[in-house]
């Protein structure tokens, strides 16, 4: 009788959800999943199948698939993490077809049948280069990796497309972007070490502390005449270093990898000199310059088509940007992120 009961009782569960949730059982097909809405750009739609075979998330797939195996789909982690990366391709793929909008309405949309024979000679060329042309090894590379070439032809076309549309819109919207002789002279005398003759670097120890009165009365010690290396062993709290008397070794005055507010003090040191407290990102520095190898700054007109070149690139970049981050706050955007997984 109980076991009548529990059926029953399934029955009338399983016929109340079919009632109320019926009507979407049919979109939960594989063939409507594709077709579902992810997003909407101003009137445009986004569907599941087009962010699915992004190129982008089907890289990020074989990752997921590497880590958590074949069935990644009934670990909740993994979901998590593709719901996480399916969320994050979508917003590129909004701002790809903002831009694309764009393209339009600035009629600088790529000619497509030279996309389509440039992705033609692309693939030929893969072919060659890979697979020294031998078809047969080529074609058993896709079946390993379970894909098609329709499929990698897909998104070959998909990504040159993207780029070819966003270098079309950026080179409308900045082609009045100029370089005065003004700017570039500014910029020469303000960025003189990255004109040298050779790359200028310098030798640098340190002691980091947390507070600037920590960093006065290492100062303090020091000017009194105390070792700095063993003042470093002894306080400094960066502990990659304070074993070794807080020695940095050499590094460039540019791309150190260093905080700046640190570069900008140590490059200020005379050789054999000892800082003020300096301030940065991580704490409070007492920097010791022990050695410094400088150059002569090259002339500026040897290096004025250079600055230029790169004034214009960035200033390029900026007004480009600020144009996509303003359509896409005047775009109307809707995500319909239930339909992601």
């Amino acid at each position: 009788m109980k076991n009548v009961k529990k059926l029953v009782s399934a029955v009338l569960i399983s016929a109340f959800a079919f009632s109320t949730v019926g009507c979407n059982m049919i979109a939960k097909t594989p063939e409507a999943i594709q077709k579902s809405v992810v997003a909407t750009v101003n009137g445009e739609k986004i569907t599941r199948g087009e962010l699915d075979s992004n190129p982008n998330l089907m890289g990020v797939v074989a990752q997921i698939k590497q880590q958590y195996g074949a069935d990644y789909e009934k670990n909740d982690d993994a979901k998590s993490v593709l719901k996480e990366q399916k969320a994050q391709v979508l917003d590129t793929m909004i701002e790809e077809k903002i831009i694309e909008q764009k393209a339009k309405e600035l009629k600088v949309l790529p000619d497509d049948s030279k996309l389509k024979t440039e992705v033609d000679t692309q693939l030929n060329n893969m072919k060659k280069q890979s697979f020294g042309g031998d078809e047969a090894k080529f074609q058993a590379a896709l079946k390993q990796q379970n894909i098609t070439e329709k499929a990698l032809k897909d998104m070959y076309y998909t990504q040159m497309r993207n780029q070819a549309i966003s270098k079309n819109v950026s080179d409308n919207v900045t082609k009045d972007v100029k370089v005065d002789d003004k700017s570039i002279q500014e910029y020469y005398k303000a960025n003189p070490y990255k004109y040298t003759e050779k790359a200028n670097r310098i030798h640098t120890a340190h002691i980091l502390v947390k507070t600037e009165d920590e960093a006065k009365k290492v100062k303090a010690r020091l000017d009194k005449g105390e070792d700095f290396g063993k003042v470093a062993k002894e306080v400094s709290t960066d502990t990659a270093t304070k074993d070794k008397g807080g020695d940095l070794g050499y590094v460039n005055y540019v791309d150190s990898g260093f905080d700046a507010a640190f570069m900008a003090g140590a490059i200020a040191l005379k050789k054999g000199a000892i800082s003020a407290p300096v301030k940065s990102q991580f704490g409070y520095h007492i920097i010791k310059c022990i050695d410094k190898e400088e150059y002569p700054v090259k002339k500026l007109d040897a290096v004025k088509a250079q600055i230029k070149t790169q004034l214009e690139t960035e200033q390029k970049q900026k007004k480009y940007q600020d144009k996509v981050n303003e359509w896409k706050k005047s775009a109307k955007t809707t995500k319909n992120e239930k339909n992601l997984i």
